[in-house]
């Protein structure tokens, strides 16, 4: 459990800094996500960067417990995963990036479940703990 409300206090406090940073600076963000598309190395680099933390998540803590500490398993998987699509199919990034950005939409419900995330990690990890 040590572990889990370790986790749950660094993504906690990383998912409402981003989900801030998203909903407060949309247009940074779309320009972000064409720029990551756009460059190759950086897309290596970020799936070789979640699938470790999902390896070292899963390692830590991979346990599915009726509580909510499987949500910290899930995100070790979902890192993996992510690490996986990113690292073995990093063409298929430009056109998810693009489909993205046609639907403006998606980026606010990206934040908002963000900041979802955050805040129940955050609580988790800091005040029910």
């Amino acid at each position: 459990m040590a572990a889990a409300v370790f986790i749950a206090r660094i993504f906690g406090i990383s998912y409402l800094v981003i989900a801030a940073g998203m909903l407060v600076n949309r247009d940074h963000y779309r320009k972000l996500m064409r720029e990551f598309a756009a460059t190759s190395g950086v897309i290596f680099f970020s799936g070789i960067f979640a699938l470790v933390i999902g390896i070292v998540i899963v390692l830590v803590h991979g346990a599915w417990q009726a509580n909510w500490t499987a949500f910290i398993t899930f995100i070790g998987w979902a890192g993996i995963v992510k690490g996986i699509w990113l690292v073995a199919f990093p063409r298929s990034v430009a056109a998810f990036m693009a489909f993205y950005e046609k639907n403006a939409g998606l980026l606010t419900i990206h934040a908002i479940a963000a900041l979802v995330m955050g805040a129940v990690l955050t609580y988790f990890g800091f005040f029910a703990a």
